[in-house]
């Protein structure tokens, strides 16, 4: 399995008295390195473990890093790897099916477009043309809190986030999808997916074959 990754890079204020915001990536092992977490990117790890993952991450064949910096912090990442053993979307160990794992941005960098433009800037290229590319939403990892928003808007904001790169709602009976309504499993199947492989990914969605 070929896992391409072509570094891509942009610039931009948010106004024009804000600080220059760089959106770049994949970015490699050596680059995190250099680079120091926003003390608010805490929302799956203290900031010093989460940029350690990041780094680990950037390691594998298949792992690739989105980040938005401001000069030398990150204030905003994405993670794109092979599912997690433990979940069933590592099912018999698909060589092009990657997971879009996590998108945080810092709470002072939010409401600007970050998670957009690092969604955006992934897909760059055609780099992920040869994967089916997933990602879950469970309404327990949203920050409903700080966002003041409601369950269901939360929701219909990841939709349309990950709508922007053409990933669309799939049904499948995974429990934890199942669990509760505002859940959902976001989908993008790339032009160049095998027929087979997608067919491989409808079983891995769907154990009781009755539903599909």
């Amino acid at each position: 399995m070929q896992h391409i990754k072509t570094y891509r890079s942009l610039c931009f204020r948010a106004a024009p008295d804000q600080p220059e915001i760089v959106i770049e990536g994949p970015v490699s092992p050596e680059s995190l390195q250099e680079l120091t977490m926003h003390v608010k990117l805490d929302a799956f790890r203290r900031p010093k473990e989460q940029l350690e993952a990041l780094i680990e991450i950037a390691q594998l064949p298949e792992g690739r890093i989105i980040l938005a910096r401001d000069a030398s912090t990150i204030v905003g990442y994405v993670t794109f790897h092979y599912p997690d053993e433990i979940e069933r979307w590592s099912q018999d160990n698909m060589q092009d099916l990657i997971e879009l794992g996590a998108i945080e941005v810092a709470d002072d960098y939010r409401s600007i477009g970050l998670g957009k433009k690092m969604i955006q800037l992934a897909f760059e290229n055609e780099q992920l043309e040869n994967v089916i590319c997933f990602t879950t939403e469970y309404y327990w990892h949203w920050d409903l809190e700080t966002s003041g928003l409601t369950v269901w808007e939360y929701r219909q904001m990841m939709e349309k986030l990950m709508k922007c790169v053409d990933m669309v709602w799939f049904a499948t009976d995974d429990p934890e999808i199942c669990s509760h309504p505002a859940n959902c499993l976001m989908v993008r199947i790339g032009r160049k997916v095998p027929q087979s492989s997608v067919e491989h990914f409808d079983r891995i969605r769907f154990h009781q074959r009755f539903m599909y």
